[in-house]
């Protein structure tokens, strides 16, 4: 009796150590984890959390409304199909949190409040107002539509308006002997918009274990600027042919800057028909009239008024 007394004692002492040093083994990893999610994942710990303004804070919560018409707005798509209102979300890095059940509600709450003020201005009598019953609810159903699509355009534009001072940098550096992902982890934090946001999502993804040419994909998918489509489609090109980085980045960069260069070209070539047509149609007979009504008015009364309204 003694002696199983004695084993049991003696197992259960090596059963409490096995636990001592499993749960040793435990805070270890767990430690390990943390400090390898805030080193490699967490790419932008140098930036402070921007503070949002009032103005943001009154759209994020009028936004939450507009999760009671999901489901009516998701049936109710003319123009925004769920696959187009999932690529505009993406290419405007999903602005106020909107998803695309959120989006399609949120169309459809505009579209109730245009009625509303519609069936408002019929009771005030405002004129015009059986026109604008019909004109505001289109509005604030089409305009939420247009806002989404202008956000994800301006975020494009702005994405290959900084990108070649992007390539530059990472290109000196990868120059000076540094790997391609340890150049971007250490330059992205100090680019703010959508260069830096995209090329830390590409580092989170890498960190992840994503393959390479995968995370590539993603980026494509998510932006549809001319110039970052060149960019990541060379980087493709030039991992398979085994080019390198540094001098890829850098004939991009001054590739970038010659398509800038024609863009602004074209958009002042653009300009000047635009201007002669004002001149033509606005400016033009607004001064015939002018002249001609000072003339008749001349004729009429009698009396040198062209003089006397310029004097």
């Amino acid at each position: 009796m003694d002696v199983l007394i004695l084993i049991s004692v003696l197992m259960s002492l090596f059963l409490f150590t096995i636990g001592l040093k499993s749960f040793y083994d435990y805070l270890i990893e767990k430690q390990d984890l943390k400090k390898h999610i805030q080193d490699n994942v967490f790419v932008n710990r140098f930036s402070l959390k921007r503070r949002k303004s009032s103005s943001e804070k009154w759209l994020e919560k009028t936004f939450y409304y507009a999760d009671d018409f999901s489901s009516l707005g998701n049936r109710v798509n003319f123009f925004s199909e769920s696959q187009d209102v999932e690529r505009w979300l993406m290419q405007a890095s999903y602005p106020y949190g909107l998803t695309v059940e959120r989006f399609q509600g949120l169309k459809i709450f505009a579209l109730i409040v245009g009625l509303v003020a519609g069936f408002m201005l019929i009771i005030i009598q405002f004129p015009m107002s059986q026109i604008l019953i019909i004109a505001l609810p289109l509005a604030g159903y089409f305009s939420v539509i247009l806002w989404i699509k202008n956000k994800a355009k301006k975020r494009q534009d702005e994405l290959g308006y900084v990108l070649p001072d992007f390539l530059d940098t990472v290109s000196v550096t990868l120059q000076a002997g540094i790997g391609l992902d340890q150049a971007l982890r250490d330059i992205v934090p100090y680019f703010d918009g959508p260069v830096g946001e995209e090329f830390s999502r590409f580092n989170q993804e890498i960190d992840l274990g994503l393959p390479r040419e995968k995370a590539y994909r993603n980026l494509l998918d998510r932006n549809d600027n001319e110039a970052f489509q060149l960019l990541i489609k060379s980087l493709i090109q030039g991992s398979r042919l085994g080019v390198p980085v540094a001098t890829t980045f850098k004939l991009q960069a001054n590739e970038m800057r010659n398509m800038k260069r024609e863009k602004i070209k074209e958009e002042a070539a653009k300009a000047s028909p635009k201007i002669t047509l004002i001149t033509t149609f606005i400016v033009m007979p607004t001064v015939m009239l002018l002249i001609g009504g000072l003339l008749i008015l001349n004729m009429f009364t009698g009396e040198d008024t062209i003089i006397n309204i310029f004097n």
